[in-house]
């Protein structure tokens, strides 16, 4: 069976979402959407397509009401709860 991500729907899909410029869903912040290619593979700030009802718990993959931008990083330390928590912005930088 090919992987449905490989497909065009999905790059479609992925590329939209890209090109909302939004910031990450999960904590807030801005993603740096330059990171592209190889380099977005390595680096935990780089944007993802998250999905707000994880796919292992029924999500569609290709339903756009589902697509979240999310950081890598975040994406990944969600895992597949559904509760995402609400964005926490620190008063200064430390």
């Amino acid at each position: 069976m090919a992987n449905i991500r490989n497909g065009r729907p999905y790059r479609r899909l992925t590329a939209y979402q890209r090109g909302l410029g939004l910031p990450c869903w999960l904590c807030g912040y801005e993603i740096d959407y330059r990171i592209t290619g190889d380099e977005a593979k390595r680096s935990s700030w780089a944007f993802t397509l998250d999905h707000a009802q994880p796919l292992s718990l029924g999500g569609s993959l290709l339903d756009p009401a589902n697509a979240r931008s999310a950081h890598r990083k975040c994406n990944s330390a969600r895992g597949n709860r559904t509760a995402a928590r609400a964005p926490q912005r620190v008063s200064r930088r430390w």
